[in-house]
């Protein structure tokens, strides 16, 4: 059975709940089981988070969601590519998959609702990366 860590933000948190309800119910799915959530502020502070999650030994992987909607100027593109990057070298540094279920940037409100199948591709990417790397 795969653990996971999940990390949710709780910006936009009427999007994000509902990626994690979607995540949640995916574990379920695929006989995963979350041992840990942690609820962060927004989606920059998930690298962090991610870290401590995947140096668990009782984590095989982290899911990461969140939504990052288009504001006033390029604050959502900055945060998107920051957070991308950064869980990226938290996965190769710990060995552990870290997965990005982050809808956005260059969204709206509206369009981040229609994207909360995110937290559920994030959970499915998790776990078929554990499962391909065992």
């Amino acid at each position: 059975m795969t653990t996971l860590g999940l990390v949710v933000t709780e910006f936009n948190a009427s999007v994000t709940e509902q990626m994690a309800a979607a995540a949640r119910e995916a574990a379920d799915a695929r006989d995963a089981t979350i041992v840990e959530t942690l609820q962060i502020p927004g989606v920059y502070d998930s690298p962090l988070a991610a870290d401590r999650l995947a140096r668990r030994d009782d984590v095989d992987a982290v899911a990461v969601v969140g939504a990052i909607v288009t504001g006033d100027t390029n604050h959502d593109e900055v945060i998107a590519d920051a957070a991308a990057q950064a869980l990226t070298d938290v996965s190769l540094d710990r060995d552990v998959p870290v997965t990005f279920g982050v809808s956005g940037p260059g969204q709206s409100g509206a369009e981040a609702r229609e994207r909360i199948d995110k937290g559920a591709e994030a959970v499915n990417a998790a776990v078929d990366m554990v499962e391909t790397l065992v």
